[in-house]
């Protein structure tokens, strides 16, 4: 029998992992955690490689040439207004959809007493900014601080590029080092359906079936308004810059069946890195774009953000204008660039989001009860968008060879 492919192995994985969560919840709910290690220990060999596997390749491709430094700078501008655009219509198509199903409606939010407690807080436009620059790089590589690495790798890369014939060494010793991790993704890969059938297993298996039906409407609207935006916006895209888009499905396609099962954008990185490149993307290309849209362009997260402040508004019989909604769209473009820089990021501008416009944190306690399951759709959004993002880019630089 001819052996299934990676991406069939890891949908086995997900099917596998609901049927023994749905086993486990309704036998022994309290055996849930046994799953919970083998899920932790995949993420944890992807987030091992996430640092070396970005710096590397990225200082790699940018000091291949002196002359590297400008045509980075337009890389990067281009790279930001086209991310604030699609920014833009991800929060646009969240409102609308919010405001079409209404799914707070009705609800009845819990007692105060049993609102979490958000510690942190969204950053801020200059504490963003102090942020992008590392203290320290050997914390920001420890702490895997995307923003922050390719920063600092950025200007290296410019630096080693600039002292000619006297950095061609640490060229290719990061070649090398890129090369090196590649490998070792695809030998992490091989246990790839383990680690996110595990993930789906203990979730089922915490929440039971239920968590996967629990406040449908407000986890439908999210996934209609994602099919919505990916179908109305990131497809008239990539028509429009003439991306083939049977193979970039198919590139994507592993990236993304990451991405939901483990509801982690770190845990799809290294495979979404390779297979963009092998798709025709020049990897000094894919190392600066793919890394910089986890900052700045999570359409996935944005639309969410819209979609559940206006939730919670319905849920507490607020009424918002459009004006309002407007303001908060605004609002929200600037502090969900925030987003990756905070723990439990999104519940956090959330959070924030429905303090400034005086809205009951209580909401939030209603969400959380299907967060994982509406966290592995943001997450599957961000890591595609940023995948078409990167192929944009190339493709605007003249630089995609179309290998079709």
């Amino acid at each position: 029998m001819k052996r299934p492919t990676q991406s069939q192995q890891i949908i086995l994985g997900l099917m596998l992992g609901v049927v023994a969560g749905a086993i486990v919840a309704r036998v022994a709910p309290g055996r849930a955690e046994l799953f919970r290690p083998f899920a932790s220990l995949f993420l944890r060999l992807i987030k091992m490689i996430v640092a070396p596997l970005i710096f590397a390749s990225l200082v790699a491709g940018i000091g291949g040439a002196a002359a590297h430094g400008k045509r980075i700078g337009r890389m990067g501008v281009r790279a930001i207004v086209y991310f604030e655009v699609v920014t833009a219509l991800a929060l646009v198509v969240g409102l609308a959809a919010v405001n079409l199903t209404k799914p707070g409606v009705g609800v009845v939010l819990p007692p105060a007493a049993e609102a979490p407690t958000v510690m942190a807080h969204p950053q801020t436009w200059d504490e963003i900014l102090l942020h992008a620059v590392p203290e320290s790089i050997a914390q920001a590589l420890a702490q895997n601080d995307v923003l922050q690495i390719v920063i600092f790798a950025l200007a290296f890369g410019i630096a080693v590029g600039r002292i000619g014939d006297k950095g061609k060494p640490v060229i290719a010793f990061m070649e090398s080092v890129t090369e090196a991790m590649f490998v070792l993704t695809n030998g992490i890969m091989h246990y790839a359906p383990v680690g996110v059938g595990a993930a789906i297993a203990y979730t089922v298996g915490k929440g039971g079936l239920g968590v996967l039906w629990h406040l449908a409407a407000l986890v439908g609207t999210l996934y209609a308004a994602l099919v919505v935006f990916l179908v109305a916006v990131l497809l008239p895209v990539a028509l429009l810059a003439r991306v083939p888009v049977r193979r970039f499905l198919d590139a994507v396609r592993e990236p993304a069946l990451i991405a939901f099962s483990t509801a982690s954008s770190e845990a799809a990185l290294p495979r979404a890195m390779e297979t963009i490149e092998a798709m025709g993307v020049p990897r000094p290309i894919v190392a600066f774009i793919l890394p910089l849209g986890y900052s700045f362009n999570l359409d996935g997260s944005t639309l969410y953000l819209s979609l559940a402040s206006i939730f919670v508004a319905q849920a507490a019989g607020v009424h918002l204008t459009i004006g309002q909604q407007a303001t908060m769209l605004l609002t929200l473009m600037l502090t969900s660039k925030g987003v990756a820089g905070v723990a439990r990021a999104s519940l956090v501008v959330l959070a924030a989001t429905l303090g400034s416009y005086h809205l009951p944190l209580e909401g939030i306690t209603l969400i959380l009860g299907v967060d994982t399951l509406m966290d592995m759709a943001r997450t599957t959004v961000n890591v595609v968008g940023n995948c078409l993002a990167t192929v944009v880019v190339a493709r605007w630089e003249g630089e995609f060879v179309d290998q079709g």
